[in-house]
């Protein structure tokens, strides 16, 4: 994001140095977290002890937090009630002993004062944070106020409380911390109001919290003590109990992990009678089932493919010598009657088809048993494309379709077995006419230094949304009902994505109904490599990528 041209320039570089050091922070700070992210992410204990911790921490800090500040006011309340107690016993006697006064000028009223100060202080010395007593005239400046110990109480007794307890007549409270004799020390303030014949004198009584601050502190030392041992506790016994049912799910994944490498006899040990065990003994018998189908299944592609081997190569026989049959009556055909002459066409056309379904088991079978090789060499791709064209001009003629090549000028180079890219090409152009509906083939070919592309691109009925996958598949069609042109096996692009494979290569399909399908062949320039990327789009350029189906590959 860059700053608004309006800002001044000094102003604007430096907001880009500032987003210049904060992206290397960010960077520095998922470099250096990026490992507990990954243990966050893969570790289901982790999580469950973090949050356990997390949460106990909430549960465990307000249930002590409310304890102690209830601890708190418990203890600041004793002391209220208590201190309130005692200036009422002191007020009552202050007054029982000022009464015999019976006007401020009185001269003796200072003595009395001091002695009733003097009897109302409970004698704790105030370097140990003992209470005060303090006696004061607001109306009779005359009088001056005394102070057991001689302290300076001024800051403990503010103007606030002096006017509520002289001028309203009312007893008053408060906490005070002031700094006595060299010490800090918190102070609960009691005023009270002292009557006499000649109206009344304040009577103050400071007593020290210091008490009930220490075992206030203690307290909450003690609950966070308490709090921080459970909270730990929780976390180990989290731990424990997580581990106790993550270590069965773990070795599950492992036995899960090697079942999959094809180690079919790995199976989980069976420890008691509990969920756990029960979830080892079900797996222990889907792992039995599923190793007595994979291997049942093998079996029957086994007898499968010898059956289709078998078979292929058996009917080689008969079908060389009923092919020269077939073709002596072929070449006499015109001596014959018209209908003899037809079925003399017709039984070379259906030899030809099955003599093309013999060939493409054969292939099948020879993948199937891992015989088939490639024979690579250095081929230009260009004529191959062409000659496909060529082959395949008088096709595409019938059913009205217009081939649109679109291929480089110069050799397009590449180190591939051109008997089976030709075929895999043969199969893609072949099918786009079948299915292209009298409108354009467009087969586009181009190479980069790694990869050489070819796309087959028709404009007919389309694929539908998971065909594109099907496609590949044996036998597979997608409009069984449709009458077709070339009277295929159902094998061509099963054998293309072999021969694609065995180069290294992907052939890959997207279609969507009623706007074509394309077909993209990308095959390694140097024998051997691997594929990264494809010099070609899958999906092709005049339709809306945000629209487009979703591709397939097959590699």
């Amino acid at each position: 994001m860059r700053a608004p041209a309006w800002l001044p320039m000094p102003v604007r570089r430096a907001l880009r140095v500032v987003r210049r050091h904060w992206r290397v922070v960010a960077r520095r700070f998922q470099q250096y977290t990026a490992p507990a992210r990954r243990s966050w992410r893969r570790s289901l204990q982790l999580r469950v002890v973090a949050l356990t911790l997390v949460a106990s921490s909430l549960l465990v800090g307000t249930f002590g937090w409310f304890i102690a500040d209830r601890s708190a006011k418990i203890l600041l309340s004793r002391t209220q009630d208590e201190a309130a107690t005692a200036i009422d016993a002191k007020v009552q006697w202050a007054s029982s002993q000022l009464t015999v006064h019976p006007a401020a000028r009185d001269p003796e009223l200072p003595n009395t004062i001091n002695a009733t100060v003097n009897e109302l202080f409970d004698g704790d010395p105030a370097e140990d944070g003992g209470s005060i007593v303090s006696i004061r005239a607001a109306d009779y400046p005359d009088l001056r106020s005394v102070t057991l110990p001689s302290v300076d109480a001024r800051n403990l007794i503010t103007p606030e409380m002096v006017r509520k307890v002289a001028e309203s007549g009312l007893v008053a409270h408060q906490i005070r911390t002031a700094e006595i004799n060299g010490k800090t020390t918190k102070y609960l303030v009691y005023g009270s109001p002292v009557p006499t014949k000649f109206g009344h004198l304040e009577l103050y009584y400071m007593v020290p919290l210091t008490s009930e601050d220490q075992d206030a502190n203690l307290i909450r030392t003690t609950v966070l003590a308490t709090g921080l041992a459970l909270v730990m506790l929780l976390g180990v016994v989290a731990g424990l109990v997580t581990r106790l049912v993550v270590t069965p799910v773990r070795v599950a994944a492992r036995t899960a992990q090697r079942l999959s490498a094809g180690l079919l006899d790995q199976r989980m040990k069976v420890d008691g009678e509990d969920d756990l065990a029960l979830l080892a003994a079900a797996f222990n018998q889907m792992a039995a089932n599923l190793q007595r189908q994979i291997v049942r299944l093998e079996e029957m592609s086994r007898l499968q493919r010898r059956f289709t081997s078998d078979v292929s190569h058996e009917l080689r026989t008969p079908l060389t010598t009923v092919r020269m049959a077939a073709d002596l009556i072929f070449s006499e055909r015109e001596d014959f009657d018209p209908a003899v002459a037809r079925s003399a066409e017709l039984l070379q056309a259906e030899l030809d088809r099955f003599e093309d379904l013999l060939t493409d088991l054969l292939e099948i079978s020879r993948f199937d048993a891992g015989f088939a090789a490639l024979d690579a060499e250095h081929t230009d791709l260009v004529p191959i494309v062409r000659r496909v064209a060529d082959r395949l001009a008088g096709l595409a003629e019938r059913a009205g379709v217009e081939l649109d090549l679109r291929l480089p000028d110069t050799p397009v180079i590449a180190e591939v077995d051109p008997r089976r890219v030709e075929r895999v090409l043969r199969n893609l152009v072949g099918n786009a006419v079948e299915h292209a509906e009298a409108k354009p083939v467009v087969v586009t070919m181009t190479t980069d230094e790694a990869a050489v592309a070819v796309t087959v691109r028709d404009y007919g009925i389309g694929l539908k949304a998971g065909e594109e996958r099907l496609v590949f598949n044996r036998f597979w069609r997608a409009d069984p009902s449709r009458a077709r042109q070339t009277g295929g096996t159902g094998l061509g692009l099963s054998i293309s994505v072999e021969d694609a494979r065995l180069h290294g290569g992907w052939l890959e399909a997207w279609g969507a109904p009623g706007e074509g399908a394309q077909f993209r062949l990308t095959l390694p320039v140097r024998a051997g490599d691997r594929l990264v990327a494809a010099p070609l789009p899958l999906i092709p350029r005049d339709r809306p990528a945000t629209t487009a189906g979703e591709p397939a590959e097959v590699s």
